[in-house]
């Protein structure tokens, strides 16, 4: 089945409720018995205790060229010694997605590329927020911990990407997905899909793709 297929692959899913709360796990068990699906999850993620609380749980995971999306409900935290669980009840259904292929770029670091936009919620609050990557079908973004978070699937209008000296555009994004990305501190990793950019938009972000590629080789060398 495509759970034990994720199980298998240790694929992060990425987990999410209602009220903004997500983070990343990978499937542990898929019990067809008892019909219950069990996540190893990170004990100290600051978002488990809300996630835990929702009545139902979006998860999202990418196998190869295909999304796959499925809810969850009856959510479980297990804990031991070793590690920590989150149980659900077996999904109904699994939607599956062809996803656009896009390769992705990390921007240099020396060049700490931004979107700036307000917050949905909050008119009056406007970010600034790193981008992690860029490809031609969107970008992902870091929303630090002390900002309130964004629901899924907002779209963001009169976004202003600001990716170098030379490459800035104004985009409409849609917020898809979001995760912890402890590695890089406490904040989310906010998945997001361009909405019906122009042909310019997509000259330019190819252009800045390219340039940061080459860019890369060269340092490589160094």
């Amino acid at each position: 089945s495509l759970l034990r297929e994720l199980r298998d692959a240790v694929t992060p899913v990425s987990l999410s409720g209602p009220d903004g709360a997500s983070l990343s796990a990978t499937v542990w068990t898929v019990d067809s018995d008892r019909q219950r699906l069990a996540f190893d999850v990170e004990a100290g993620d600051p978002q488990l205790p809300a996630l835990v609380e929702s009545d139902e749980v979006t998860a999202v995971a990418y196998l190869k060229a295909v999304k796959l999306q499925f809810d969850l409900q009856d959510l479980v935290l297990v804990r031991s010694a070793r590690a920590t669980a989150l149980q659900s009840r077996l999904p109904r259904c699994i939607y599956r997605f062809q996803r656009r292929a896009a390769y992705r770029v990390r921007p240099l670091d020396r060049s700490a590329p931004v979107a700036r936009f307000r917050h949905p919620a909050l008119p009056d609050m406007m970010l600034s927020l790193r981008i992690l990557d860029v490809s031609i079908g969107g970008c992902a973004l870091l929303l630090p911990a002390d900002v309130p978070p964004l629901p899924l699937d907002v779209t963001l209008h009169g976004v202003v990407l600001e990716l170098d000296a030379d490459t800035a555009a104004v985009v409409t994004l849609r917020l898809h997905h979001a995760s912890s990305i402890l590695s890089r501190g406490p904040g989310l990793r906010l998945g997001c899909e361009l909405v019906k950019p122009n042909a310019g938009i997509d000259r330019a972000l190819q252009r800045y793709i390219d340039h940061t590629q080459k860019r890369r080789r060269l340092l490589s060398l160094d």
